[in-house]
């Protein structure tokens, strides 16, 4: 026994906690999750830069980065493999637990797809206008979907949902930004750079892209400065969203009660991954632009793509009218976030137009002139 200063009596003896079993599994279990998660992105390739040519468009050369050619379809399975990894490593994710997520779809598809690689159950939380195709793909990976009338309810209800099954919320709307090491590491702002090393503009003068969560703008606007590269980040936003007037004000409590009609764009308030001081500009796009523009542009490709996507588009057709009127050249990036094959019921379909009372044939003229004369007229 040894004595201290203060004549108490210390004990030299040492009993070790014994190592728990349990503790063993778990850590074992990570491990053969994130070996899967692995497995997947060495299986998945690169997504595509497509490099469209339009007559119209002297001095200026589009790329659009084809994010529809992952696995699950979207841009999103980027992001959910991100938000897999960063809540196995956080101990948050363990054999057996239950996911939850609030989604509008893409990020739900993608989701439910790694949580039935690795054998855990999957609830999305979703609004009720979410398209059917959406709904489908995650019910064929296994996981459930519960529905909210108002837009601005996923939230909580997803919460509410995480709290009674004793599940993890993914929560895609606070981690986006947190969850992709913005600084590298196969993130899509470095597989956008590397790919236009070689270009005739190597430097893109503006990458564009929509809103969303929030985490792919944070993700891209971060890594130009810490590349310390002049492009210049512009981000679209939707009718019936906020971050457009919330980048304006400086407000970040504004709320909007109307649901978006672009699904994947447009959200109701802003979201805590949305990082407005790494945004150069932003634009305003009016619904009927976002999907006239992916009408024009998959008649160009050959092949559907969403309105989130036109939105984009339509974006980088802004900025190219104003370096064209300005007479500047450069690269112009932005994202095919995912195939139009799963609106077909609703922006590729003329009765869900009509009963939306969206006109797009004035705003594809607009476009379809701009690509072929450079002429830009808005309707």
């Amino acid at each position: 026994m040894a004595s201290h200063p203060d004549n108490t009596t210390l004990s030299t003896s040492f009993e070790p906690e014994p190592v728990s079993s349990l503790d063993c599994a778990d850590r074992a279990w990570a491990r053969h999750a994130i070996g899967i998660l692995e497995g997947d992105a060495r299986r998945s390739a690169d997504t595509h830069l497509v490099n469209p040519v339009f007559k119209g468009l002297k001095g200026i050369s589009i790329y659009l980065k084809d994010e529809s050619t992952h696995p699950t379809g979207s841009l999103k399975h980027r992001l959910a493999r991100s938000l897999f990894l960063y809540g196995i490593c956080n101990g948050r994710i363990c054999k057996g637990t239950t996911l939850i997520e609030a989604s509008s779809g893409s990020t739900a598809v993608s989701e439910a797809y790694f949580a039935n690689l690795l054998g855990l159950p999957f609830i999305a939380v979703m609004p009720r206008s979410t398209s059917r195709a959406k709904i489908d793909v995650i019910e064929r990976f296994g996981g459930r979907c519960a529905f909210v009338d108002a837009p601005g309810e996923v939230y909580e209800t997803a919460a509410r949902i995480a709290a009674e099954t004793n599940g993890h919320y993914l929560d895609q709307f606070t981690n986006a930004e947190r969850a992709t090491d913005w600084r590298g590491n196969n993130n899509i702002a470095e597989s956008i750079f590397g790919q236009m090393e070689r270009e005739a503009h190597p430097v893109p003068a503006w990458v564009i892209m929509g809103a969303g969560t929030g985490g792919t703008s944070a993700t891209i606007g971060r890594y130009i400065r810490y590349r310390n590269l002049a492009t210049r980040l512009c981000v679209t936003d939707v009718e019936h969203s906020v971050f457009y007037d919330a980048w304006k004000s400086g407000d970040a409590e504004t709320t909007c009660t109307a649901p978006s009609r672009i699904e994947g764009v447009g959200r109701p308030r802003v979201e805590p991954s949305f990082i407005p001081t790494v945004i150069d500009h932003m634009i305003k796009v009016p619904d009927a632009a976002s999907i006239a523009a992916a009408h024009v542009l998959s008649d160009r490709l050959f092949r559907r793509v969403g309105a989130s996507t036109g939105t984009n588009f339509f974006g980088l057709l802004s900025i190219a009218d104003s370096m064209m009127r300005e007479g500047r050249e450069g690269s112009l990036v932005t994202l095919i976030c995912d195939s139009g094959d799963r609106y077909s019921g609703t922006y590729f379909n003329p009765e869900w137009l009509e009963r939306n009372g969206i006109d797009i044939a004035p705003w594809s003229n607009t476009i379809e002139t701009f690509l072929d004369t450079g002429v830009f007229k808005a309707p």
